[in-house]
């Protein structure tokens, strides 16, 4: 009997030691998914908002914290948020500043992109500087696209929304991209930056937006939701 209560303890202790790590994990992932940067450390905080997040709840989110929006307008040369106008009045009537992201195509025509995103977006003294999602690759194209043709028909794009909006674009680039083209040094725009929970350094220089938290749970949206904050 006293073997068979040995052996009985014996599997025990591998058993508490499970359960201590999946309590300790569990509180960790929580942690993670509420977590949001310090306030003293990063005054202003906002949020991003693809076309894919479904309705927003814009005075919630002013509720929780938020300062400012980002809202996706379009991408490439012919998709484009038929909520844009809709959602950038709610967001400006609950009081949050708000900017316009296009997600860029390497693959398409810098003209055509840039009519796809001024047909969105209004000449609006009030709008954030617009961003410019840099995450697809050129080598995803139907056709060869060169390294030089992809910062050529960028530059040509940034220089046509910037005419538009009457401001200097925000880069909003990936690791992946960067790691591809390394054009945050090549191309002198304000950099965001991506990486949850710590602060992003692959740009090689210092970012003026940084998604702090890429699936944020809240209370103020279904979804989870890309909180972003900006350099002090």
């Amino acid at each position: 009997m006293g073997r068979k209560r040995s052996l009985a303890a014996r599997w025990h202790w591998p058993a508490a030691l499970l359960l201590v790590a999946i309590l300790v994990a569990g509180a960790g992932w929580w942690h993670l998914i509420h977590w949001t940067p310090s306030r003293g450390e990063f005054p202003v905080q906002g949020v991003e908002i693809g076309i894919e997040d479904g309705a927003a709840d814009f005075t919630a989110l002013r509720a929780v914290g938020a300062d400012f929006v980002y809202l996706e307008a379009s991408s490439g040369a012919d998709s484009h948020d038929m909520e844009f106008a809709r959602n950038f009045a709610a967001a400006r009537a609950a009081g949050l500043q708000v900017g316009a992201v296009h997600a860029y195509d390497p693959c398409l025509a810098a003209e055509r992109q840039s009519a796809n995103f001024v047909t969105v977006v209004p000449r609006d003294a009030g709008l954030l500087p617009p961003a410019v999602a840099l995450d697809r690759l050129a080598e995803d194209c139907p056709e060869r696209v060169s390294d030089a043709m992809v910062e050529s028909e960028l530059t040509t794009f940034l220089n046509q929304i910037e005419g538009h909006t009457g401001k200097p674009a925000v880069l909003k680039i990936s690791s992946g991209f960067e790691a591809r083209y390394g054009l945050a040094h090549r191309v002198e725009r304000p950099l965001w930056l991506s990486r949850t929970r710590f602060q992003p350094d692959y740009g090689g220089r210092p970012w003026t937006l940084w998604t702090a938290n890429a699936m944020l749970h809240s209370d103020a949206a279904a979804d989870p939701l890309r909180w972003v904050v900006l350099q002090p």
